[in-house]
């Protein structure tokens, strides 16, 4: 023969120091507010998803991506560890409860960090200008592995403190042995460091050409310890990133005009009515050619067998091919034209007046 209780008595009898009714009600708060963590999430993913799609801030995507990421596990300690506060526990099931709640806190903070530096990396990467830069792209990669490394680290130490594991010899040793790999690698970290001043400034991209001290060359490659220069005679130049940024680079990719300035010597005999249209003929067939914009041009200076005209003109393309091809014209025309006004080049002479002493003495 069975018996059965009532059902408030039922409700009333005591478990674990709390009553049926108190561990139901815990139970149904739990799952409450499970359940309306987990629509919150979906909605606001869903709805931020399609505002995010329609701005051209990265804010909210990233905003909208760790929403995303949120486990539900941690949902469900969230729901349980609030739950908890309507029923009494042992003293160490409480503290174990609170300890596994910032374990799993710590654990989503984790993947949280993890997750905005992927959005990072990812959205760098999507950038044109990094489209097709290999060194660049390899750089960026790495960046964010050691983000995510150092993020991993925090919460393990975080973790263990949770646990009250002392962590201060630990981190003590770690600081000592860093200490001691760094001054052993500076000249590597340097270099890292500097590679990761040129990914980031952008002094030179691949395929720019540069000036460094006396060597002019082509970048082929951006590592992490050294670039690597096509110069102009062929061969390949190695220099360390952290000599690199040391020196005064040229970046002549980037020139959007080239500055000329150029010389004409003509005899001292020259009518100084020829002197005076010079400047002008120097104008008009400096002008002529394409795509040049003339700044001046003077009869500047007197030499020890000529005169000297100075002109200046800028050429509106930076290939030195191009310009080579203007002062080519500029060269002929000029040659074409004294020709044509009988104006004689100046070439280096020295007059030398002897005297006879015995005539003078007469």
């Amino acid at each position: 023969m069975t018996l059965t209780l009532p059902l408030p008595q039922l409700l009333e009898q005591r478990y674990f120091d709390n009553s049926l009714r108190n561990w139901l009600i815990a139970a149904a708060i739990a799952a409450a507010l499970l359940l309306s963590l987990l629509i919150v999430r979906r909605v606001l993913v869903a709805r931020l998803g399609v505002i995010a799609a329609r701005t051209t801030n990265k804010v909210d995507d990233l905003f909208v991506e760790l929403l995303a990421r949120t486990r539900s596990y941690v949902l469900l300690f969230v729901a349980v560890a609030l739950a908890s506060r309507w029923v009494v526990l042992p003293e160490r099931l409480d503290h174990l409860i609170g300890t596994a709640a910032k374990l799993v806190l710590l654990l989503q903070t984790a993947l949280w960090g993890s997750a905005a530096i992927a959005f990072w990396v990812q959205g760098y990467l999507e950038r044109p200008a990094t489209s097709g830069d290999r060194g660049g792209i390899a750089m960026i990669r790495t960046l964010g592995v050691a983000g995510k490394v150092i993020i991993w680290l925090l919460i393990g130490f975080s973790a263990l403190r949770a646990v009250d594991v002392d962590v201060t010899p630990l981190i003590t040793g770690l600081g000592i042995s860093g200490i001691a790999v760094a001054l052993a690698v500076q000249n590597i970290l340097g270099d890292l460091f500097a590679a990761l001043a040129i990914v980031f400034d952008k002094p030179f991209d691949v395929g720019d050409t540069i000036v460094v001290d006396q060597i002019t060359g082509t970048v082929e490659h951006i590592g992490l310890k050294t670039t690597r220069l096509r110069s102009i005679s062929g061969e390949q130049v190695i220099v360390g990133n952290a000599d690199l940024l040391k020196s005064r680079l040229r970046n002549m990719r980037r020139m959007y005009q080239r500055r000329v300035v150029f010389s004409v010597d003509v005899v001292y005999g020259t009518p100084s009515e020829t002197l005076a249209r010079l400047p002008s003929l120097l104008k008009e067939i400096v002008s002529a050619q394409s795509p040049v914009k003339f700044d001046r041009s003077h009869v500047a200076s007197f030499g020890e067998s000529a005169i000297r005209v100075e002109t200046v003109y800028f050429v509106l393309d930076p290939d030195y091919a191009r310009y080579m091809d203007v002062q080519q014209g500029i060269n002929l025309e000029i040659v074409r034209r004294f020709d044509a006004e009988q104006i004689e080049f100046a070439f280096p002479t020295r007059r030398v007046v002897v005297q006879d002493d015995r005539a003078a003495a007469r």
